[in-house]
């Protein structure tokens, strides 16, 4: 039972990892559409997916007897409020190892969704329907969700059932590593919006904006980018913010409760009735920190998040710029961002969804600050020098954002210009 904000602490201690044993784990969403009408998949379609999976060996994930997701081995496919569906992978030790098994569950969800007459949607936000045609379905959470998040931001229910992004997990060996990790991560989020950006056409027609997800989750309850992520923050601050944040939801045995009356600090000093004043465990703290949604998030590892979903050839250059910066190159980055205005980065934050690249941050646009960074995860990639059995090393993953630096033009862009020239909806799908 947790009741001392030292608890709190040890749990963060508790991820501590000797840098030989650091590992990636990455996180993916698709969204996914009947070919024959172009509306999202209903829950009816999922369970027949779902159970076309269950060939290749995974096992059916249940909540009330209504299947919610599946597992196999380390890693888990679920199921998020709009029917999207997410890849959380095995925590593995490189970018050839994660890249690989996107590439095992790629060739498992074609053979099904081809069957079932499926297209898959790789952008940040769906291009095609609007708020009130998005089907859901019976995860109990959602149902509470749906209710409360629209009171604390008003996309909130766009974030829900609207968006997909790429998630990045990554450890820490200290916590003056973890400082150190955090702060980056917080400062170069307006350079990650701008380089991932993929969510331009919002219901058939251009959004004006880059990163149309990144608008939604700077809209969104209980998300954003605080001022505190740009301090030196210890895991003593990071549990007082944790403790002051009001809760989203508790579950009681089956059920699920509305906490929005309450902080998890009310928790620990068990001042909720409607659970009979009862403690927190520590899964009641687990479900806590996934439920802020800010940029990146503190478990027992760093969640990273301001990445819009991409098609599958570009799946692994999010994950391998950011290892190449934070486990090969990070004191290097860290001197860089130590210089930075905390208020200037959070301007370049508001900004970025919508001017991409132009974007100003520290006097130079964020093209200049991509490009530099891209070096620097290079250098970072190359320090490490993992192998894959043609002999090369991690750098090949960043071809695609070489690209897109070289060109100037960043997936949203050319999607724009994709789209815009046949307004053809197959455009939007991925082949």
């Amino acid at each position: 039972m947790i009741y001392r904000k030292e608890q709190i602490i040890n749990y963060f201690k508790s991820g501590l990892k000797n840098n030989k044993n650091f590992k990636i784990g990455i996180e993916h969403e698709k969204f996914l559409f009947n070919n024959q009408n172009n509306k999202r998949v209903d829950y009816s379609k999922i369970k027949e997916m779902f159970s076309a999976l269950l060939e290749f060996g995974w096992k059916p994930i249940l909540e009330k007897k209504n299947i919610i997701g599946l597992n196999k081995g380390g890693k888990n496919i679920t199921l998020e409020p709009g029917n999207q569906i997410e890849l959380s992978g095995e925590k593995l030790n490189h970018i050839h190892e994660a890249c690989a098994e996107s590439q095992d569950y790629l060739f498992e969800l074609k053979q099904v969704t081809k069957k079932l007459n499926i297209n898959i949607v790789s952008a940040g936000f769906d291009p095609i329907s609007k708020l009130d045609e998005v089907p859901n379905n019976p995860k109990q959470r959602y149902k509470l969700m749906t209710k409360d998040m629209p009171l604390g931001g008003e996309l909130s229910l766009d974030m829900m059932y609207r968006t997909c992004g790429t998630q990045l997990n990554i450890d820490y060996e200290s916590e003056a590593d973890f400082i150190k990790k955090f702060r980056v991560v917080n400062s170069i989020v307006p350079i990650s919006i701008s380089l991932f950006s993929n969510s331009s056409i919002v219901e058939k027609k251009k959004s004006n904006y880059l990163s149309y997800r990144s608008k939604v989750w700077q809209n969104t309850a209980r998300g954003g980018l605080p001022k505190l992520f740009f301090e030196d923050l210890n895991f003593e601050k990071y549990a007082d913010f944790i403790m002051k944040f009001p809760i989203l939801f508790i579950q009681n045995k089956e059920n699920y409760i509305s906490g929005k009356n309450y902080t998890f600090e009310d928790f620990m000093k068990q001042k909720i009735n409607e659970i009979n004043n009862r403690l927190p465990t520590e899964s009641d703290l687990s479900t806590h920190l996934s439920t802020i949604f800010t940029e990146n998030r503190l478990k027992k590892y760093i969640e990273l998040r301001s990445m819009d979903t991409c098609g599958w050839d570009c799946l692994c250059a999010g994950p391998a710029f950011y290892v190449g910066i934070l486990y090969g190159n990070l004191d290097e980055v860290y001197k860089i961002i130590t210089k930075w205005d905390k208020d200037k980065i959070i301007n370049a934050y508001l900004e970025a969804p919508q001017k991409g690249f132009n974007t100003q941050l520290m006097g130079k646009d964020l093209h200049y600050w991509a490009s530099t960074f891209l070096d620097l995860s290079k250098k970072g990639l190359e320090n490490r020098d993992i192998l894959n059995k043609n002999q090369k090393n991690e750098t090949l993953f960043l071809n695609h954002l070489q690209r897109l630096i070289d060109n100037k033009t960043t997936n949203a862009e050319h999607m724009i210009n994709k789209f815009s020239k046949s307004e053809d909806l197959s455009e939007l799908y991925d082949e």
